[in-house]
Parts: C-alpha cells; structure tokens; sequence
C-alpha cells in the first residue's frame, strides 16, 4: 500500500483571498514503511508575502522570486503522488489550496477521499488534548528540535513518524492480529486482549508454597493473609 505524507506552506489561509502555495513536502511510505523518496519544491506565488507568514516558514520575497511558479510544476507533483493516499495534518487545509491551485492552471482537482487527516486520528484517539503536529511529538517523543520554522519537507518527515505512531507503532503490520472488538458506530478496529482458552500452569514449586504457608503461621491469628484465605 502506498501512501504519501503531505504537507504545503502558504501566504495565508483562504485562497478565495488570492493566497497561494509557496512549497510543497512530501514523503513516500509503502506498507506504513517510509521508502527514502520524497518531492519538496518551492513555488513563486506570483504575489508578495504577508509578515505574519513570513513570521511561519521565513520564505520571502526575494528567496521565491526565482522559483517556479505551480503550473510548471503542476505535472511533476500529480505524478508523484499518483492515486496514493495523502496523509495530511488538518488535511482540509492543505487540499483547499492544492485544489484551487489545480482549478486555476485547468488542472483535474483531487477528490477529499483521497486524503486520510492525522489531526482527525489524534483527535479520536486522544480526545481533549492537545493535537499539534509538536504536541504529538512530545506525547509520542519525536524529536522536532529542528523545526524552528514551519517547512514543507521537516514537517511531512516529522509527520511521517507522528502518523506511524498513531496507527500502532512504526511496525504497524506486527501488531498482535488477534481477535477484535469494533463498536457499531466506530470503524476503527481496536485490538483487545481476550483470555487464555487453556490457562498457564502454576509457577509455584511445592517447596516455595511450603515455605509461604510457614511463613504466614508464623504471623499469628491476626495476619491480613488468613483473613483473606
């Protein structure tokens, strides 16, 4: 199963506003398994850059100037994440902007199934606490020292291993595949532990249950051991 962690920096929040992607990160997983390759590409967004994002990612006016703008790119990225699934944080977010960059070069838009939202994950999962890409790493104790500022390509790398987490381990496959509960308005299946159909033996010599007997005797009439035997 391939799948394609995600993750964009912009010059705001609504495109319908004339804002626009500035760059783009993204790393391969096969089998939850991450496969070395990734696309990362910075984009010129034909506009200039608010301070209060600039403040986010420190990408600049004169840092994108030269970069190529997302119709030359457009081709590259659709091929590089194909018909994968996109593992995004706050995925509505990023595929709002993807979309309406697609839509403005007459490109076909990605349809939102095609997203699977990490935030929505920690959300069920954890309930009432925090959901930030950097509260999850200190829940699952990822290191994001390096995350300064907000970039693309850090950010879908720390939410590769964020996400490996929240599915059940970086080796998810080697869960136990034992038997499962599932409740009826839940399609997460969660692993339960269930008894032994042939219980253990008991680890107790003879000699070690002589000697605890012994041992109980000798504390009297009023020991907590014999009222409780």
């Amino acid at each position: 199963m391939r799948e394609i962690v995600l993750d964009t920096e912009t010059t705001g929040f609504e495109p319908a506003e004339g804002d626009r992607i500035v760059e783009i990160g993204a790393v391969e997983l096969m089998n939850h398994m991450p496969t070395g390759r990734t696309y990362h590409q910075y984009i010129n967004p034909q506009r200039s850059m608010p301070q209060g994002a600039f403040e986010v990612h420190g990408l600049g006016d004169d840092f994108l100037r030269d970069k190529p703008v997302f119709k030359d790119i457009a081709q590259d990225f659709v091929d590089f994440i194909g018909t994968a699934k996109l593992v995004i944080h706050n995925a509505k977010f990023d595929m709002k902007f993807l979309n309406a960059e697609l839509g403005w070069v007459g490109r076909p838009l990605l349809p939102m199934n095609q997203a699977l939202d990490t935030l929505d994950i920690a959300r069920k999962r954890f309930p009432g606490s925090p959901a930030s890409l950097d509260a999850l790493c200190r829940r699952f104790g990822i290191d994001n020292t390096s995350r300064t500022l907000h970039g693309a390509l850090l950010d879908s790398e720390i939410l590769a291993e964020v996400y490996l987490e929240l599915i059940g381990g970086r080796q998810p496959d080697l869960v136990l595949q034992g038997k499962t509960t599932q409740s009826s308005d839940s399609k997460d299946t969660v692993w339960r532990a269930y008894p032994r159909e042939t219980s253990l033996g008991s680890r107790i010599t003879g000699e070690e249950t002589a000697a605890h007997a012994e041992f109980i005797e000798r504390l009297g009439d009023g020991a907590l051991w014999k009222k409780l035997a």
